[in-house]
Formats: C-alpha cells, structure tokens, sequence
C-alpha cells in the first residue's frame, strides 16, 4: 500500500471513531454523527482512488465519486443508495436549518461501516 493511501485510511479511522465515540455517549450529536460517517465513507472512497492513482476530485459528493471508481472496482455500485443518503451530511447539517435525527445517525453508521468494509476489502486490508 502506497504510503499516502495509508494516511487516507488512518483519516478515514479516526472520522469513523469519532462517529462511533458520539454516538455511544450519554448525549448524542446526530448532527456530528451523520458528518463523521459521510466523511469517513468519502475518505474510504479516496482511498481507492489514492491507491488506484487515480485523480482524487475536492467533492463531498459520494455518489460523484461512484462512476469514477466502478470501472476498477464494480463492487461498489451496491452502495449507491448509501452513498446519496451519506452525501447529504456532507455540508447542510453543519449550518442552521437543517437537523439529523437519531435514526439518520444511526442509519448513517450503517452506511459507512458497509463502505468501509467493501473498501477494506478491495484493499486487502483486515477488517
């Protein structure tokens, strides 16, 4: 693995326990929760990218990403759904007027930890 890979993926660990660490606190932060998994998810697509040399675009746009990764990594069109679901935690919920719930955090967690094992997977790296 590339050593810039690895930092993408060590980047993509710590949004991925920062989300996890929210959510099994006494008060929970959906808001935060849902972000730290859309960027945890973002990242583990960059990975790829990283990793494939492939150009990596500055977008928070999970489901942009996707057709420029499937032609190397087909696998990855069953996150479709997750993805457009995390995208939206990329920018709205961290200003006025928009909220996540609960269930979105939790929903959220789901998605990112599925693109993350898919992604982890594809690296051969264990789990």
């Amino acid at each position: 693995m590339k050593r810039t890979t690895a930092e993408w993926v060590r980047k993509a660990e710590d949004d991925r326990r920062a989300a996890i660490k929210l959510s099994r606190g006494r008060e929970q932060f959906p808001d935060q929760i849902c972000f730290h998994c859309q960027q945890s998810a973002e990242k583990y697509l960059k990975v790829l990218m990283q990793e494939s040399s492939l150009t990596v675009p500055y977008t928070h746009n999970l489901v942009a990403l996707l057709p420029l990764l499937t032609p190397h990594y087909g696998s990855l069109r069953s996150l479709r759904r997750g993805l457009d679901f995390l995208t939206r935690f990329a920018v709205d919920t961290r200003y006025p007027g928009d909220r996540a719930s609960k269930r979105q955090a939790a929903t959220s967690l789901r998605w990112a930890e599925r693109v993350r094992m898919e992604c982890r997977k594809l690296l051969e790296i264990k789990a």
